[in-house]
């Protein structure tokens, strides 16, 4: 494995074997369909900049921007031997999040599984995937079909390295059995200062079954930066029009000034908080930012350094939790 002159604190992914940099590289941005203004050249000056820095985990998926994040990614992990890629496959029926009745053969059958890995592999242009995961999920898929062999073959094939879920927007619960039954090495979900389900079950699970734990959307999307305001617009066509839609910017901003008043930080401490406040849990292995820049970058890599937050700093920000699911269209 390549080792780097600077390094980002890992952590263990579990029982896997494998040890993940504790700040990873969230690749959704960078295949420039749904987020607005990534141009390639900076996006891969900014994942150069976090393998040099000595991050080690990047995570991708085929959906984002149609296989072209995996491409960039691809391109660096070939420069760079030692880097892990973490990738996703879509649902065959196109369901996103899946719908309840949804079965296993409708989103995920076997013969699927095997092809997407091996179009994913063709775009990376590598041979192994460290990290495979399923882009939806619905615990009542275990045992269901026959994706569960899909998995154990690529696995033998050594296509796969490692396999995971990724949680539905909101649904840690829906992760548990899972877990439990041992059916997944990884489990990626939505956890931040104001979604703090997975606190509830989901985390203390994997922690007991030796799951490693990707975190995704710890600053909520760009709400905990700091750096929204109530007259933030985005461009035309970028997704976030829906997801900060209707008043949300503003109902935002009372929440913010209440976190930086009960720790006694400034705005501009935000965003170091919410992702310390995100590693102080035992069961997190890695928490993937987007960083479509060289400054966000470096801004971030340098908090992968074993330091969580203080536990009084945590107790307090407990009590920001703020259910509600900004997926959903604004009323």
């Amino acid at each position: 494995m390549t080792t780097h002159s600077t390094g980002l604190h890992q952590r263990p992914l579990g029982r896997s074997d494998l040890s993940v940099s504790e700040i990873g590289y969230g690749a959704w941005g960078i295949g420039a369909d749904m987020w607005k203004g990534a141009q390639d050249d900076e996006s891969l000056t900014a994942l150069r900049r976090y393998v040099a820095l000595g991050g080690n985990f990047i995570d991708t998926a085929m959906g984002y921007g149609d296989g072209h994040s995996e491409r960039l990614v691809g391109q660096v992990a070939r420069e760079h031997p030692g880097t892990l890629v973490a990738t996703k496959i879509s649902p065959l029926n196109g369901q996103w999040p899946a719908a309840p009745a949804t079965t296993a053969d409708q989103a995920y059958p076997g013969e699927y599984v095997i092809r997407m890995t091996e179009d994913s592999l063709a775009r990376l242009g590598l041979d192994t995937i460290d990290v495979q995961q399923l882009h939806v999920w619905n615990d009542s898929w275990l045992g269901q079909g026959d994706w569960q062999d899909a998995v154990a073959q690529l696995k033998r094939d050594g296509k796969v390295r490692a396999f995971g879920i990724s949680v539905n927007d909101h649904q840690p619960h829906n992760a548990v059995a899972a877990v439990e039954a041992g059916a997944v090495d990884s489990v990626q979900v939505i956890y931040n200062v104001f979604d703090q389900s997975p606190q509830d079950r989901l985390l203390d699970a994997c922690h007991a079954h030796g799951v490693g734990v990707i975190v995704r959307v710890a600053l909520d999307e760009g709400s905990l930066t700091g750096t929204l305001t109530a007259d933030t617009t985005f461009p035309e066509g970028d997704w976030r029009n829906g997801y900060f839609g209707g008043n949300r910017l503003t109902e935002l901003q009372p929440r913010l000034r209440a976190i930086e008043q009960d720790l006694g930080i400034r705005t501009d401490g935000l965003a170091e908080t919410s992702l310390r406040f995100v590693l102080s849990h035992p069961a997190v292995s890695t928490v993937i930012v987007g960083m479509r820049s060289v400054r966000n970058v470096e801004r971030n890599a340098a908090l992968a350094d074993g330091q969580g937050l203080p536990a009084e700093q945590v107790r307090k920000l407990h009590a920001h939790r703020w259910d509600r699911n900004w997926y959903r269209p604004a009323e």
